[in-house]
């Protein structure tokens, strides 16, 4: 299989739909050259991270938002994993959804987060979803020319067994917008992806929204691509920037003969 390049824009988070594909589309053409094949963008990347305004930002599958993403995405004759926004369902529900396109703007897949981010650390962190937002039911994966890939958010990484699953349907790559924050972040982040990785034996790209230190949710940043043999092979620090980095997905294969694990 031909090698593919991986890219996340760990963007800051705007107000402005119109200020957030600005931004966007600024920071793709910074690597045009680079030729991407995949572009990863942080949950809730176009929406303020804060239970109170999920419900404003919402928007049905295939509204504004949605269309937006997939013109981008056959703009730049690209797959996009369009982060996560809010959606609402025909039922006033509301989900944190990623949707995935490819080059010529289709919807290819789509994940609803399963596990909902209801946290309460002492001396830490206190955030609870589940005040506004419905679980997904099952992990997302979806066919590309390179192969199958797989799809979580953020709090999804705590539970390998929607990884087991994914690994179980032959992934290669899993795709998983995120926004840690400065108590799991720190803590949990860089080793969560390098254990996921090693357990499934895949490569695992993280993205994050940029840290804002005004906002009431500061994300810890720190978009990274981990290996199938546990490496962290790139990682950004908090500040806004594009990782971007080719890979041989084959290589999964290749550690997954060396060192077979049953599932």
């Amino acid at each position: 299989m031909k090698p593919c390049t991986l890219m996340a824009v760990q963007m800051p988070v705007f107000t402005d739909p119109d200020k957030t594909f600005e931004q966007l589309e600024k920071a793709y053409a910074q690597h045009l050259e680079q030729k991407p094949d995949f572009v990863l963008l942080p949950e809730m990347f176009a929406c303020p991270y804060d239970t109170s305004v999920f419900s404003l930002y919402a928007q049905e599958e295939g509204g504004e938002m949605h269309q937006r993403l997939s013109r981008f995405a056959a703009a730049h004759r690209i797959y996009l994993i369009g982060g996560s926004v809010p959606e609402r369902d025909g039922q006033g529900r509301i989900y944190n959804t990623s949707y995935v396109f490819d080059r010529s703007g289709r919807q290819i897949g789509k994940h609803r987060k399963v596990h909902l981010f209801d946290i309460d650390v002492k001396g830490g962190q206190y955030f609870k979803e589940s005040d506004v937002l419905s679980p997904g039911t099952h992990p997302a994966v979806f066919e590309t020319e390179f192969g199958r890939m797989g799809l979580c958010i953020c709090f999804d990484i705590r539970f390998p067994e929607m990884f087991s699953y994914m690994r179980e349907q032959d992934v290669k790559m899993i795709f998983v917008p995120a926004a840690f924050n400065l108590t799991t972040g720190p803590a949990h982040w860089e080793i969560l992806f390098r254990t996921r990785a090693l357990d499934q034996q895949i490569f695992m790209l993280g993205c994050s929204p940029a840290r804002d230190e005004t906002a009431s949710y500061r994300a810890y940043g720190h978009s990274i691509l981990t290996d199938p043999w546990g490496r962290v092979v790139s990682e950004l620090d908090e500040k806004e920037g594009v990782l971007v980095q080719t890979v041989d997905l084959d290589y999964a294969g290749d550690v997954r003969q060396q060192i077979p694990l049953k599932h």
